[in-house]
């Protein structure tokens, strides 16, 4: 496509001299370090004189700092990075008169929606990558355990589903840049988005199953009841993105889990087949568990970029 990569260089260029991004960076890389420092301590003065476990590199991601583990850090305030790259991606550039000269030169049209995203796509990615090697490097120095192969492999599984995470935000964003010509109304939808995904799914999940299945003293007592009750909850849970995302990243990232599921009925025999079977799984294996929650993430940010492909080809430019 004539004119894409012009595009894709111009919007690359854009976000690394903008102050917005520098101060994004900025504080996630920063709270990311600290958080890091934090659990690096705590990792070591926990394993001094002990034999190292397997796996404890990934313990980095998983541990809890002093409010929360990087790859929760990532699941609640990535989001934010996508919906800023993208709030304005085509209104600003519509508002002061530079779209309408963008499509007067010999650039296809659909050059300019598709660089924007990949622009996007490659500062997610830049970004991403460089706070997880800074990351890495700063726990070989506090804990002094040098990855093995297979955590390096589930590090960058786990970078590959962050990526397509937030470019789905990203992609949400540049959808209300295109719906909305104020750049202000577009940043209010995408923060009341990220809010309603974030936060009022979980609460619906519960109000709903808590209808449903009402979890009182009786019903607390028939494990149908509870089973019912959970399951309509993570279902309707599922519509989420963060949802997905936390349950891809928490089999991937931990080899020691082994469901994404928060509550298992088990019978006597189950419990003697997983008494039998306690080592972690494979990659292959946590990455068979996950793969549904992987293909919803990157079909439903195909999508969303597909509506905003298919509404941006459809507005008439010059004329606005």
């Amino acid at each position: 496509m004539t004119g894409i990569g012009t595009i894709f260089r111009k919007e690359l260029s854009d976000h690394f001299s903008s102050y917005r991004f520098t101060i994004l960076f900025a504080l996630i890389a920063m709270t990311s370090l600290i958080t890091t420092y934090m659990v690096g301590i705590s990792l070591r003065e926990e394993l001094s004189g002990v034999a190292k476990p397997n796996f404890v590199f990934l313990m980095l991601f998983t541990s809890t700092g002093p409010i929360f583990s990087l790859v929760q850090f990532v699941a609640f305030f990535g989001p934010l990075i996508g919906l800023f790259l993208g709030f304005d991606a085509v209104n600003r550039e519509r508002s002061s008169g530079t779209l309408s000269m963008l499509v007067s030169q010999p650039i296809y049209r659909d050059a300019i929606i598709n660089g924007k995203f990949l622009g996007g796509v490659a500062t997610i990615s830049i970004m991403l990558v460089s706070i997880v090697l800074v990351v890495s490097g700063l726990g070989l120095k506090l804990i002094g355990v040098v990855p093995g192969a297979e955590e390096v492999w589930r590090i960058a599984l786990y970078l590959v589903i962050s990526i397509f995470y937030i470019s789905f935000w990203l992609a949400m964003s540049i959808l209300f840049s295109i719906l909305f010509r104020g750049v202000a109304t577009s940043a209010l939808a995408t923060l009341a988005a990220w809010i309603f995904f974030s936060f009022f799914i979980s609460i619906g999940a519960s109000v709903v199953a808590g209808t449903v299945a009402p979890m009182d003293t009786q019903a607390k007592k028939n494990p149908d009841i509870i089973v019912k009750h959970v399951k309509i909850r993570e279902n309707i849970s599922l519509a989420s993105p963060m949802k997905l995302y936390n349950d891809a990243t928490s089999i991937i990232i931990d080899p020691t889990r082994k469901t994404t599921q928060a509550f298992v009925m088990m019978g006597p025999m189950e419990r003697h087949l997983v008494e039998r079977f306690q080592r972690p799984l494979t990659l292959t294996q946590s990455f068979q568990v996950v793969l549904p929650h992987i293909i919803s993430l990157i079909a439903i940010t195909l999508i969303c970029f597909g509506i905003s492909y298919a509404v941006f080809m459809r507005q008439e430019i010059r004329s606005m």
